[in-house]
Order: C-alpha cells, then sequence, then structure tokens
C-alpha cells in the first residue's frame, strides 16, 4: 500500500466542507450550542491538517502547521 499525499490532503479539505456546509438539527439551548462549538473544532482540526506541510519519512508521517495561519 503506497501513501498518496496529495489524496490524503484533498480528504481532509473535503471533510473540512462537509463540516461547513453540516445543517444543524432541530435542538436548541445547550445542546445546540455543544453542536456547532463541535463543528468548528472538527472545521478547525480538519484545516489544519490540510493546510500543513506533510513529510513522509521511512518511519513516520510528519505534519508542519506554521502556527501564524
Amino acid at each position: 500500500m503506497s501513501f498518496n499525499i496529495d489524496e490524503f490532503i484533498s480528504r481532509y479539505k473535503e471533510r473540512a466542507e462537509a463540516v461547513k456546509k453540516r445543517s444543524i438539527p432541530p435542538v436548541g439551548g445547550d445542546d445546540r450550542m455543544a453542536f456547532i462549538k463541535q463543528a468548528e473544532s472538527d472545521y478547525q482540526d480538519f484545516m489544519m491538517i490540510a493546510d500543513s506541510e506533510i513529510e513522509v519519512t521511512e518511519e513516520y508521517l510528519i505534519f508542519k502547521y506554521k502556527l501564524d495561519n
């Protein structure tokens, strides 16, 4: 099995966009706020991976993300 970095990054970008487009279920109050907060965290996490510089070594997959992005 070979690792394709471009496909990997593409999948994470797609996941981030899916989170952005995710509709909010018909809940209110604290449940609604928890759902929104989780969606924001999911989006941020997926985009951090997608925007990372990725290095593949013999033993490691290394993600480098510049913190001032």
